[in-house]
């Protein structure tokens, strides 16, 4: 009887630490995604970054951020975090509320796909692969009749053939992108317009603030500067010794400053012949990238 009653008080022992042990388990409902990510740059006031990861073909977003200081690290769902298959990078509108916000915007700017616990991520694939760019412009100011100001326009047109064609090669940019040229005065960008297709006018062509009184130009992206003043310079003015870049541009923008990437830039040359077609050179940065580990 004693060696019963024993086994039953054994019994219940082990049954009451059985019992503790799974009372005091915690189970995690959430985990750490950490965001390593190189050359991007502040926004405009009016806008975030934002990170989302796809799960089950939906976003989920990690949150957002506005500092460009890396790595950062979020806390995101458990489930969402473990079986999520890819992550996405976009810009948003600051304070965005209601239906826009439970989806990423066209604005995306990385992207990369897991692969176990961390995905590499780009930009290539999701706003443009400017591996091949290549750019030519002339200096010319066809939107008056002065032909002594030729060296204060640029416009990105080749015309060492009959009929002028498109003097940049870059590839059409996915939605939330747009393209715009700048003119370096005095270490401050002022720009020649946004654009969409290398072939035809920019966006500015007719409402420019610098352009003269004859016409719009030509039906390419450039700019005269013949009129007015920025960056303390007061036009018509000489080109030579600037600097001349093409950026990528989210769309919408409310920053006066170029976006990080550059895929072309070039410094006018001193002895640049006016309408003369010049060669432009790689920019300082054509991707970004970065990495994402769960």
């Amino acid at each position: 009887m004693k060696k019963v009653l024993n086994l039953a008080l054994a019994f219940t022992i082990a049954t009451l630490f059985v019992a503790c042990s799974d009372d005091n388990e915690t189970v995690a409902t959430t985990g750490d995604l950490t965001v390593d990510l190189t050359g991007l740059e502040e926004l405009g006031s009016d806008f975030v970054y934002e990170g989302w990861l796809i799960v089950n073909g939906s976003p989920v977003s990690t949150g957002t951020f506005t500092s460009v200081s890396f790595p950062q690290t979020y806390t995101v769902g458990i489930s969402d975090l473990q079986t999520a298959t890819t992550f996405v990078l976009s810009i948003e509108p600051a304070g965005e509320t209601g239906a826009e916000a439970l989806a990423p915007a066209a604005t995306k700017i990385l992207a990369g796909d897991f692969s176990g616990s961390s995905a590499s991520v780009s930009s290539t694939g999701i706003v443009g692969d400017f591996s091949a760019s290549w750019g030519k412009y002339i200096l010319a100011t066809p939107t008056d009749a002065d032909d002594t100001n030729e060296a204060s326009g640029v416009w990105f047109l080749d015309n060492s053939v009959a009929a002028a064609v498109a003097g940049l090669g870059l590839p059409t940019l996915a939605d939330g992108w747009k393209y715009e040229g700048w003119v370096v005065l005095n270490g401050t960008p002022v720009s020649t317009g946004t654009f969409s297709a290398v072939d035809a006018a920019d966006d500015n062509a007719a409402t420019s603030p610098f352009k003269g009184s004859v016409g719009n130009g030509p039906g390419f992206p450039g700019e005269d500067y013949v009129t007015g003043s920025a960056a303390g310079v007061d036009f018509p003015t000489d080109l030579k010794g600037a600097t001349i870049v093409i950026s990528v541009e989210p769309s919408p923008d409310n920053s006066s400053a170029p976006f990080t990437l550059k895929p072309l830039a070039h410094v006018v040359p001193a002895d640049a012949m006016n309408h003369s077609v010049i060669s432009m050179g790689a920019g300082p940065l054509a991707t970004l990238s970065g990495s994402v580990s769960r």
